[in-house]
């Protein structure tokens, strides 16, 4: 049973793969189906002249030997009967005619002593008669003609093709020269017709044959020109995925061998192209991330300092002199904006260099949200609509990363009370940050996720990174889930985050990418 199954399933794709290569938009059918055509058309054309020239030939020499053998007849047999001959005379000559080589039926029409018509058929009372000879016939027959210089004679010889119960004949009839009976001739053209079928049955099966060769030639010559093409396709598909090292055998001087030379030159500019602007893209993210790590050492000394400023700002007893209090408060404000434009850096290298990881837990979304209120003093400015028993399995300060990006931006751009619901959608966390400010102009929508962006040249500066909501997204990607931004028909502006409510699997595939990733590093290394 098992072998049966997997024979059905061998020729279903097989059947499949032939029906796909001749799919109507396919260029091999289309070459096929041209070919076809053309050569159907040439063999049609040339079996229809043949025929028609084998026919008129066959029927003219059938034709003219026929006639000319029953003209001599009519001149030697029936000319020598007397003036009024008797049927029996006629029977008698009309039986010695037909016996000539030409196998045709004879009709002699006379007057005898008396005036009365006689017939004399050399088929007998029952063969051919007067009735089968066509009446235009007859009455061209007994016509006498004028004499002229051109004409000799009063009387000719006159003929017509005709066809009985399917049979083709040949009809002719004359009057003997000088006087005498009217003689009519029947001659069945049923060989000569069987002969015709023949050659058309041949030409037509010429013209089958030169089909099906026609058909073999079109298969074989888009082959040999499609092998070339689908080659192309190929390294198009693969030269798309990333393979930049994709390249064609190149072979020939023809517009298929161009064709090949002139994508592998391209594909070879592509990939230099592509490995300068990694390069460049590499130094970059690496002198992001190495001033990162520089910066981090004197920011921790300067953060101590600051520190001891901030409590002396608080001391009660006025340990800061009231002249430089704004200059201390400046400088521990601006130090605290630093070390988040620092921290922001290093994350922001982390997901551009593609090493930041999930580090997944169950965990109570409403909880959650709740923490991240909790820990920055927002529980006045910002109303909770979540129920708890919503949990999901996501990583625990990404999350809070986000929340506290998209909530600390409501309350600095929009205003409280910010409202946060959370709600389940299948399979997916959906938590929504709505403020009740102006809301966000329509040509800035497009770009609030976009590093450092300002939607004004003119706008003063603000004590953000303008890196918060593009972590923010990137945190959100890294789960396999979204962010979007509109407007509220209420007013204000809305941030949803969708959330998947287990992770696992896009950590899965995050950690294997890593895993291939670091092994052909490693190759190349040893490469």
């Amino acid at each position: 049973m098992t072998d049966r199954q997997g024979g059905i399933r061998g020729w279903t794709a097989v059947r499949k793969g032939v029906l796909s290569g001749l799919r109507w938009t396919s260029l091999r059918l289309r070459l096929v189906v041209v070919f076809g055509l053309v050569a159907l058309t040439a063999a049609v054309s040339a079996s229809a002249i043949a025929y028609w020239l084998n026919r008129e030939a066959v029927l003219t020499r059938t034709q003219d030997a026929v006639l000319r053998d029953f003209e001599q007849e009519m001149q030697n047999r029936a000319g020598a009967l007397p003036e009024h001959p008797g049927r029996d005379e006629l029977q008698h000559t009309a039986g010695q005619m037909a016996a000539g080589g030409q196998q045709f039926t004879v009709l002699l029409v006379a007057q005898d002593r008396d005036g009365r018509t006689v017939y004399g058929s050399s088929g007998g009372l029952n063969g051919f008669s007067i009735e089968d000879v066509p009446a235009s016939l007859r009455a061209a027959v007994n016509k006498r003609q004028p004499l002229t210089a051109g004409n000799r004679s009063p009387y000719h010889l006159y003929w017509q093709r005709t066809v009985d119960d399917g049979t083709p004949y040949l009809v002719a009839g004359t009057r003997v020269i000088g006087g005498g009976p009217t003689g009519f001739m029947l001659k069945s053209l049923e060989p000569e017709e069987k002969d015709l079928n023949s050659l058309a049955w041949s030409l037509g099966i010429a013209t089958g044959l030169a089909l099906i060769g026609s058909a073999l030639l079109a298969q074989a010559a888009a082959t040999t020109v499609l092998k070339p093409v689908h080659r192309l396709g190929v390294a198009a598909r693969r030269l798309g995925e990333g393979k930049l090292d994709t390249r064609l055998r190149v072979s020939g001087t023809d517009e298929l061998a161009d064709l090949s030379r002139t994508f592998n030159n391209a594909a070879a500019a592509l990939e230099k192209r592509v490995a300068d602007m990694a390069a460049r893209d590499e130094a970059s993210r690496r002198f992001v991330a190495d001033m990162s790590h520089e910066l981090r050492t004197p920011l921790t000394a300067i953060t101590a300092v600051t520190e001891v400023l901030e409590e002396e700002l608080e001391f009660e007893g006025g340990g800061i002199d009231p002249m430089i209090e704004p200059a201390v408060r400046l400088v521990v404000s601006e130090t605290r904006r630093l070390n988040d434009l620092v921290e922001n850096l290093m994350e922001v290298t982390r997901f551009d260099a593609g090493t930041a990881r999930l580090v997944l837990d169950d965990v109570d979304v409403a909880d959650q949200i709740t923490a991240c209120i909790d820990a920055r003093a927002w529980l006045d400015a910002v109303d909770l609509d979540a129920e708890r028993g919503i949990h999901a399995r996501l990583d625990p300060r990404r999350l809070d990363v986000i929340l506290a990006n998209l909530i600390g931006n409501a309350l600095k751009h929009g205003g409280s009370p910010v409202r946060v619901s959370v709600r389940e959608d299948d399979d997916e966390v959906v938590i929504a940050v709505r403020d009740h400010g102006p809301g966000i102009p329509e040509d800035v929508l497009p770009h609030v996720f976009d590093r450092f962006y300002k939607a004004s040249a003119s706008r003063p500066r603000s004590e953000g990174s303008g890196l918060g909501l593009s972590i923010a997204l990137e945190n959100a990607h890294i789960h396999g889930g979204e962010i979007t931004a509109a407007n509220s028909p209420e007013g204000g502006a809305v941030f949803t985050l969708r959330l998947p409510k287990d992770a696992s699997e896009v950590a899965r595939r995050d950690a294997e990418e890593a895993a291939e990733q670091a092994g052909g590093a490693a190759k190349g290394k040893g490469a």
